[in-house]
């Protein structure tokens, strides 16, 4: 007998993981993200895993358009957007192909049995219907009608039937909001602003949303509902926010902080173009910001404004600091502050525009020509963005070094709940301008800080401060052209000592787990969830493992040695062929082994588990 699912009490769940799957067209990183908020102001914890065709405009229909959007929401503290989804909406059969091998035996997949003719099937490469064929008898399966229905709630609004159609991802947010105890007021007030002003639209979205909520409440499809309770997250107010978006806030605090004005000059590029359009919503701030026409161009506009007294920042990703990397080495020789952002992608070349990767570290590291050292952090979370791009810039202005802020796509684009920081606990970020001549009466730029190393920063057209900079070689202190042998080495053992002189700022390595385990497991970048994710796993299995994770790539914590050398086994996953892993293995000759990923996908936690469980035996 099916139970009364308007009365039933809901099924209590600690956690579940959704993916929203269909064409790029079929708005599923807007319904997934509508879902997202709403968990999020619910108080569930969460972690989201967006993901884009690789292609503009991918052929409809097919797998290499597909888009999807997965979203892990739980009433604890989790750290990864989860291994497998638990549900699959699956909008055509191209979006069932595309995800059916990640989902396990047992899950649920709620299917739009209307996409599901001879058309679209041929297109997805299926000889049958897999509705129909049993082919996906291993899984609970709910073919619902979502175009039907979604157009025949709309037929009374005056809307098109293609017009109409294209609200059916609504009905799919209305179903799964039924199913999770979603409330729908606030998803119905989004709507109502979204398209204001576009009635027909507004009509036909609250209408779908509305019949999918009610289709899950009366077609006694489903046995019952879902409950997932707010989680226990740390007292304070909180958002949901993408790496992105945390990274654009952290650039402002950092700039409210120092008093400098930011200028952000950038060319568009996939996944980092969110960060220009988010800060071209700022000028209250003081921000400025430029669409370049080229690479090139973007990041001489930061130096230029470096050179003015603002804050110069050029976002990008990996092809765009391909070009940026001549500008970037004369940006080290002028040692003026600037922050340049790397949205890691997948490469070479245009590679997956739209998939992550962590494959920039030794471009980031040695892409310039020449001795041209400078520092580098690494983003390991959405939120962890923000302080990332507070403490790129207050090393860039205390130094007077141009600084590489490493995120990925995961990152950039992943979403988690973001605790608002106390402005009243943000640190300043002074800033000291020359004001007056510092040699017998004349300026000279390179004479420098006796602790840092960082010369002076003198805003042209200062009284008295004439002074000559550029990329020719320069003699120490008086900046004067130089091309003696012996100058040009003390230059470049300046300049290399100078950020080697960032360690003084850097905490001592912080070792998660078991500081007597035999294994050390290494990562940097977005792997850190994923790591921590498998380490509960494996320590709730009795086995011991440790865990270090390490935000400043160059230079590394002065003590990242001795900690190494304690452990006999080190494991550094990391999304490319092993770059960390190299370079641990040469600045410490200690036997750092890999685990790589390359597919344009995090790792699962699952895959760093198997690999601990394998080096723990």
């Amino acid at each position: 007998m099916t139970p009364d699912i308007t009365t039933a009490q809901p099924l209590p769940l600690e956690r579940v993981v959704i993916r929203f799957a269909g064409d790029s067209g079929d708005g599923m990183q807007l319904t997934g993200d509508r879902f997202t908020d709403v968990s999020a102001a619910f108080g569930n914890d969460l972690a989201t895993l967006p993901n884009y065709p690789a292609e503009i405009r991918a052929p409809a229909g097919t797998i290499a358009g597909v888009s999807s959007f997965q979203v892990h929401i739980a009433d604890f503290d989790i750290l990864t957007p989860g291994d497998t989804p638990n549900l699959l909406v699956a909008m055509n059969p191209a979006a069932l192909k595309a995800n059916i091998a990640d989902v396990p035996p047992g899950a649920a997949i709620i299917a739009n049995q209307d996409a599901f003719e001879e058309r679209n099937l041929a297109k997805a490469g299926y000889a049958t219907n897999p509705l129909e064929d049993g082919s996906l008898d291993a899984f609970r399966l709910y073919p619902v009608p979502m175009t039907t229905i979604t157009l025949e709630a709309c037929k009374e609004l005056g809307v098109k039937p293609r017009d109409a159609e294209r609200s059916k991802n609504f009905f799919a947010l209305g179903l799964i909001s039924w199913m999770y105890n979603r409330p729908t007021d606030q998803t119905v007030t989004w709507i109502e602003e979204k398209f204001k002003g576009k009635d027909l639209v507004q009509a036909a979205n609250i209408a779908a949303f509305k019949a999918g909520f009610n289709f899950g409440e009366t077609a006694e499809l489903f046995d019952h509902t879902y409950e997932i309770l707010p989680a226990k997250l740390k007292s304070g107010r909180y958002r949901n926010i993408t790496g992105n978006l945390a990274l654009s806030y952290g650039m402002i605090a950092a700039s409210q902080q120092s008093g400098l004005p930011i200028v952000c000059a950038s060319y568009p590029i996939t996944p980092a173009s969110d960060i220009l359009h988010e800060l071209s919503r700022h000028k209250n701030f003081g921000v400025r910001t430029v669409q370049a026409e080229d690479e090139i161009a973007a990041i001489s506009m930061a130096i230029g404004a470096s050179f003015a007294g603002n804050l110069g920042l050029t976002t990008t990703s990996g092809p765009g600091v391909d070009l940026k990397s001549e500008a970037l080495g004369l940006a080290v020789s002028l040692e003026l502050p600037l922050v340049l952002v790397d949205v890691q992608r997948g490469g070479p070349s245009t590679g997956l525009p739209t998939k992550t990767e962590q494959a920039d570290l030794m471009l980031a590291m040695y892409g310039r020509h020449g001795e041209c050292p400078l520092p580098i952090i690494a983003a390991d979370s959405p939120s962890d963005c923000f302080d990332a791009a507070f403490e790129a810039v207050r090393i860039a202005v205390k130094y007077r070094t141009p600084v590489i802020l490493l995120t990925d796509g995961f990152l950039a684009n992943g979403a988690e709940p973001w605790r608002f920081p106390d402005v009243a606990d943000l640190p300043e970020i002074p800033v000291e301008f020359a004001s007056e001549p510092n040699h017998d009466g004349a300026f000279w730029p390179y004479l420098r800080d006796p602790e840092t190393l960082a010369r002076p920063w003198a805003v042209p057209g200062t009284p008295g401060l004439m002074h000559r900079i550029g990329g020719i070689e320069k003699q120490d202190g008086s900046g004067n052209i130089n091309y003696d042998p012996s100058n040009h080495e003390l230059m470049c053992k300046l300049r290399l000592e100078k950020v080697m002189r960032v360690q003084q700022d850097i905490p001592p390595v912080e070792v998660d787990g078991d500081v007597d385990a035999d294994l050390l497991v290494v990562g940097w970048g977005s792997t850190r969830g994923f790591i921590k994710a498998a380490m509960r796993n494996v320590r709730a299995s009795g086995r011991k493992v440790a865990h270090v994770h390490i935000k400043n790539m160059f230079p590394f914590p002065s003590d990242l040695g001795d900690v190494l050398r304690r452990y006999p086994k080190i494991l550094v996953p990391e999304m490319n062929l092993g770059q960390l892993s190299r370079l641990l293995r040469a600045e410490y000759l200690v036997d750092a082994q890999s685990l790589t990923k390359v597919q344009g996908v995090p790792f699962r936690s699952a895959e760093i588990e198997a690999k601990i469980m394998e080096m723990t035996n």
